[in-house]
């Protein structure tokens, strides 16, 4: 069962791999065989190394600054639901939804996402 600190430490892990844009920070958030999907974008890294060069490619969106707060919604089993606002400077505010389902050592194997322009 993913456990509330869990996941509390999954972001502040996700958080941080997006402030260093470090590869090995980025690596250690997902297994091997992970799957990130994204909408409206249609997003869909399938793989470790996928998800790597993807979140790469979008390291220009943090150009002028950029923050991000976020709620647990609720876990369930090995998922867990969490509402997330990311403001940037450069493109405006977005409200997720992220739904991602971590495995006992707190690694995630599913990631899924939905944007909402704010």
């Amino acid at each position: 069962m993913t456990t509330p600190r869990q996941v509390r430490t999954w972001v502040e892990k996700y958080v941080h791999a997006w402030e260093t844009a470090a590869g090995p920070d980025i690596r250690a958030l997902f297994t091997p065989d992970a799957e990130y999907h994204e909408q409206p974008y249609e997003t869909a890294w399938i793989g470790r190394d996928a998800i790597v060069e993807g979140w790469l490619g979008r390291q220009h969106w943090q150009e002028g600054g950029w923050t991000f707060g976020w709620t647990l919604l609720t876990t369930t089993g090995d998922t867990a639901a969490i509402r997330g606002t990311g403001t940037y400077t450069e493109l405006g505010t977005f409200e997720n939804l992220w739904v991602l389902t971590l495995t006992p050592k707190g690694r995630c194997r599913m990631f899924r996402m939905w944007n909402n322009e704010a």
